[in-house]
């Protein structure tokens, strides 16, 4: 065997000598006169100050001596490969054939120290082919995910995923609801090609694995690993399992073939853990769980699902733990414990992965001795409740690789994988033919096509909490914003102290902005009745239509507040409006609640506190109706005159350019999204809740006062743009057509007003 290698080593030689000659002769008489060493791939490097210590021609010499053996070294790999390599089937990807991803492995054996040195010295057998992943083949990997925070942490371990792949991807999340919520409505919304997603109970596992007392601070989710295989398909083979705190450096497929490498008995493909934690002697009477030497960290997993359910690893894992447990109590590092102690029992069952598929940046840990250069590092694992602030000579490389996929453009993950089939996507398959039937040559195609972009969007960005109240009276603030009005966020959390849902426009940067803005106010952290949704920046226009939409579509009260961001309700608005309920029988009738509007040009306002209080800064010129001086049309019908007098609510009828801030149902019609930016946005929703016939009744003890602040954009293009002004007048005669089509006789009215808007 060793003679046919150096056998077929002398035909590659020989056949790459005919091309290369020069280069090959010249290497052949340099070699014995330098030593080659490997350029300085990172400034962190600790060799990387200590350059070749000969000349500029020499290093120049060196640089292409470099370039020659990787170039021969490709070619003798390219030569080296079979025509096709079978590849295991996977579940979702059985008898697909294509073009193959030239993504080779770099490890060999086990994967420990000598082994590496073994590859890096080139001592490996070139003529052994390399395991390749099938171009079109699915990747499943498996994540679990529960609550706010982890939902959060896990789209950035998905981002690096996506940023590297070249396969279709399966992602299996076993989530609780909140996290389902979360991400279902998170990849409805990313729509990113040749991706599937499949979502499992986590409330339905609880009993599998609650009866294990468990101290690790991921609860009793940090045990649903050990479940995986009467979870997940019965038909899916192999998968990858992945922490929510992991941040990829390389493609996922490269992991994904070292499948080919298990041999015998192997199942399950680890890391060894680089911490002393399983050597018992981090501290006085520490006593871990058993453990074969170091023991195996469980951040990353290739678990072969087909080979564990032969081997009855339900049945396994189950009789381990309940042995341990009667000594141990319960476990440390949950599913972690019990994984190592039944590998203690069956060492045969693991395949040991190369360190740097799991560096391991815990407390205590050893991972510097792992590699040599960081740029060798396939997967960083932030597994400590410290995260990004652990101790690690190149702990700020490591935070520059996970800043760089947290504030990552998630839309540019939408990319094509060409060349594989793909099942049909009937949402993005609509969507494509809707925007296809736009005329592009029409003036206002931008706002049309606006109304049909889909906005990526994370519902409850931040943890929330709401209990229902007992009397059925609750009702939601709800607003929309973008960046610069994160100011007025804490003032309205002090004056509305019931639910708020917010849609907040925002980069992915912002977005991370926006987080640390929040999680250092004292203010906002301590209110949980508040709903953070981030709607991602997509397209020239603020979607101010689509963003009420996406916030009313997370208000879980039977009422709502409809505000605008740069609104500050009066002192007891909340209970108030509650009240109204009652008073006005809002359950019975179809009424929408108006609250007076005003405003204040001045930044600092002693803001009223009572209706009295108002009507004295009224009279003295401190406070205007809202916009009385440049568009008193949109609030006239409200008869302040009426209201400084009422007290008792009063019935309104509907004007043209009629748009009060009002309370209704939640079940009252959405915003009608070709509005975008500035103009109509509000009068288009109450013409149709006129159009549906809510009474208008103004409350004569509420109000609302106005903000001053920079103009936005959007107003500041409605004003100095006329094709702008143009399309919204387009948009609106379109918008009164169709509400004649769709209410008949009823909604003449609104085609003959005089709109002047």
């Amino acid at each position: 065997m060793l003679g046919m290698c150096r056998g077929r080593r002398k035909f590659v030689a020989a056949s790459l000598a005919l091309i290369f000659i020069p280069a090959l002769t010249w290497l052949y008489l340099s070699s014995a006169n330098f030593t080659v060493k490997p350029l300085p791939l990172s400034p962190l490097d600790p060799q990387s100050s200590v350059l070749i210590d000969a000349a500029a021609e020499h290093q120049a010499l060196e640089l292409r001596l470099r370039e020659v053996e990787e170039h021969n070294h490709a070619l003798r790999r390219e030569i080296s490969l079979p025509p096709r390599v079978p590849t295991h089937s996977s579940h979702h990807s059985n008898g697909r054939q294509g073009n193959q991803l030239h993504t080779h492995s770099t490890e060999e054996g086990t994967g420990d120290s000598e082994a590496k040195k073994g590859v890096a010295s080139g001592n490996s057998s070139d003529c052994v082919p390399q395991p390749v992943v099938n171009k079109c083949e699915t990747i499943h990997i498996a994540i679990v995910c529960a609550g706010y925070n982890a939902s959060r942490d896990v789209v950035t371990l998905v981002k690096s995923v996506l940023f590297h792949r070249r396969n279709p991807l399966h992602f299996h999340f076993i989530t609780d609801s909140i996290a389902r919520k979360i991400l279902a409505d998170l990849f409805h919304t990313w729509m990113v090609p040749a991706v599937h997603v499949n979502f499992y109970d986590a409330d339905e596992l609880k009993s599998e694995v609650s009866w294990i007392p468990n101290k690790h601070y991921s609860g009793i989710y940090g045990l649903m690993k050990l479940v995986l295989t009467k979870t997940l398909p019965s038909d899916l083979q192999k998968v990858i399992v992945l922490d929510t705190d992991i941040t990829f450096a390389t493609d996922i497929a490269e992991l994904w073939v070292v499948f080919h490498k298990f041999k015998g008995q192997q199942v399950l493909g680890l890391v060894e853990n680089q911490s002393d934690w399983y050597l018992g002697n981090l501290w006085k009477n520490h006593r871990p769980w058993p453990a074969l030497g170091r023991g195996f960290n469980t951040g990353v997993i290739l678990l072969l699902l087909d080979r564990l359910r032969k081997l009855k690893w339900e049945q396994m894992w189950r009789l381990t733990a309940e042995r341990e447990l009667m000594s141990m109590l319960s476990t440390s590092l949950a599913d972690q414990d019990i994984f190592n102690a039944v590998i203690k029992q069956n060492p045969f069952l693991v395949h040991q992965l190369p360190c740097f598929w799991n560096v391991q940046l815990s407390d205590h840990t050893r991972s510097e001795k792992c590699y040599k250069d960081v740029s060798d590092l396939k997967v960083i694992h932030w597994n400590s409740p410290k995260k990004l602030r652990v101790k690690n000579k190149h702990v700020e490389f490591f935070r520059n690789l996970y800043l760089t996929f947290l504030e990552y453009d998630g839309n540019l993950l939408r990319r094509e994988l060409f060349g594989c089939p793909s099942e049909t996507d009937h949402n993005s398959e609509n969507l494509q033919k809707t925007l296809s039937e736009l005329d592009e040559d029409d003036p206002c195609y931008e706002f049309r096509r606006e109304r049909f972009t889909v906005h990526r969007t994370h519902v409850y960005f931040l943890h929330y909490e709401y209990e229902p109240t007992l009397d059925n009276t609750d009702v939601t603030l709800v607003a929309q914003l973008s960046m610069d009005r994160l100011q007025m966020l804490e003032a309205i959390c002090k004056h509305w102290e019931g639910p708020i849902s917010l849609a907040l426009y925002l980069s992915d940067a912002e977005a991370q902005q926006f987080l640390r803005y929040a999680q250092g106010s004292e203010v906002l952290m301590s209110r949980s009745n508040v709903g953070y949704h981030i709607v991602y920046k997509e397209g020239q226009f603020y979607p101010v239509n689509l963003l009420r939409n996406v916030a009313m579509g997370q208000v879980n009260t039977p009422y709502m507040f409809l505000s605008d961001i740069d609104f500050l309700p009066m002192y007891g608005l909340y209970e108030y409006l509650r009240k109204s309920v009652v008073q006005l029988d809002m359950a019975n009738t179809k009424k929408a609640l108006v609250v007076p509007a005003f405003e204040t040009l001045r930044y600092r306002l002693s803001f009223p506190k009572s209706k009295a209080e108002l009507l004295s800064q009224l009279d003295m010129g401190t406070l205007f109706t809202f916009r009385y001086h440049v568009w008193t049309k949109g609030h006239a019908p409200t008869d302040f005159a009426k209201w400084r007098t009422a007290t008792t609510p009063y019935r309104v009828q509907w004007e043209a350019d009629f748009e009060p801030y009002v309370m209704v149902r939640r079940e009252s019609p959405e915003y009608d999204r070709r509005f975008v930016g500035f103009g109509w946005n509000k009068v288009a929703h109450i013409m149709e809740l006129d159009a549906q016939e809510y009474e208008f009744v103004v409350l004569p003890n509420a109000y609302m006062i106005h903000m001053p602040h920079a103009p936005s954009f959007d107003i500041t293009k409605f004003r100095s743009n006329k094709q702008y002004r143009a399309c919204l007048k387009t948009l609106k005669e379109e918008f009164q057509q169709n509400m004649s089509r769709r209410y008949g006789f009823a909604a003449l009215k609104y085609m003959t007003v005089d709109n002047n808007s």
